[in-house]
């Protein structure tokens, strides 16, 4: 834990854990000392590193008195940002990986942001996804986190996937704190953190500029880790819709007995939906995983339902709110996209 009596509290703490990262810690150091904005420390939380990550980490402390190394054996990504955030003493907490770099506007926009907001607590910025082996799926996800921006479009999307890029988290300090911090439930815990500090009513925030090349590789803990697989996220999201859409016992539907809607379908335990919506003739009158299947114009008139649509289709998010609209049932309140 910090000391402040030693150490002048700053603006923002940037919390940088890393493991055997020596190839590209030195680039993300440096693009935190090249921020226009000055007022910060950087906490270079190294966990367990057997491979001179920590000697750069030290150098580059011994340059500039603004960068501290906390040093650890090896606990894992959820307690080495617990242990990181726990050393901050800044009023804002910004995130860094080892592999990114943030451009030099970064912290100043966000510190811009979140002053010129003061109920938001969370936000992060637009990205540019680098790396060998980005293909086609990962430039359509690119795309999609970069063209939410606005609060309300960034609660509509929640639960479709996380729609800030964790690497890009700036928070208030205090509200982090009040929401219990990163926790380890099993899952991704930068969604988790999202979804605690969206369950609080604050708006989340994102700087409509590209400020972070996020650099994505095979090797990646979001990409290896069971933590962050499909199933996981699944279960997350429904933790959360029953703590929040679905809460008491409010009854729904499902929109999709497709590929994606088979998943979830299989996977509701106690609450299950009244019955899923289906285009194709030859499901509807049927049952998948025992539940029904009927066709959209059997859901009940808006205000009385809740409808959950998983659809992964290119494309169909947008047909289905051309078929809810005119029949008044509003997203958010009658209607929700999952995948």
């Amino acid at each position: 834990m910090r000391n402040d009596a030693l150490h002048s509290a700053p603006t923002v703490s940037v919390v940088l854990p890393f493991f055997n990262a020596a190839s590209t810690l030195g680039q993300a150091i440096a693009s935190i000392r090249e921020q226009t904005f000055a007022d910060w420390e950087l906490i270079a939380f190294d966990d367990g590193s057997e491979d001179g990550s920590a000697a750069i980490a030290a150098r580059a402390a011994s340059e500039d008195p603004r960068i501290r190394l906390v040093s650890s054996s090896h606990v894992g990504i959820v307690d080495a940002l617990r242990r990181g955030c726990a050393e901050a003493g800044g009023t804002y907490i910004a995130r860094m990986d080892a592999d990114d770099r943030a451009y030099p506007e970064r912290l100043a926009a966000q510190v811009a942001l979140l002053e010129a907001h003061e109920a938001m607590a969370l936000c992060g910025t637009r990205i540019r996804m680098t790396g060998t082996a980005i293909g086609p799926g990962r430039r359509r996800y690119e795309a999609w986190i970069n063209h939410l921006v606005r609060p309300e479009d960034l609660a509509r999307d929640l639960f479709i996937e996380c729609p800030l890029p964790h690497p890009t988290f700036m928070m208030r300090r205090q509200a982090y704190q009040a929401i219990g911090g990163y926790q380890d439930h099993g899952w991704a815990e930068d969604y988790d953190l999202v979804m605690r500090f969206w369950r609080t009513g604050c708006p989340l925030g994102k700087v409509p500029r590209c400020l972070l090349d996020w650099h994505d590789r095979p090797g990646r803990l979001s990409m290896t880790s069971s933590r962050y697989g499909e199933g996981q996220f699944r279960k997350l999201k429904r933790h959360y819709l029953f703590a929040s859409y679905l809460q008491g016992d409010r009854p729904f539907y499902q929109w999709g007995a497709g590929e994606v809607g088979k998943r979830w379908l299989r996977e509701w335990r106690s609450r299950k939906p009244l019955a899923a919506v289906d285009i194709n003739p030859r499901k509807i009158g049927g049952r998948i995983h025992d539940v029904p299947i009927i066709a959209p114009e059997e859901l009940p008139p808006p205000g009385s339902v809740f409808t959950l649509v998983m659809v992964g289709a290119p494309g169909a998010r947008q047909t289905i709110r051309e078929w809810f609209g005119p029949r008044g049932y509003r997203e958010g309140e009658d209607y929700l996209f999952l995948v």
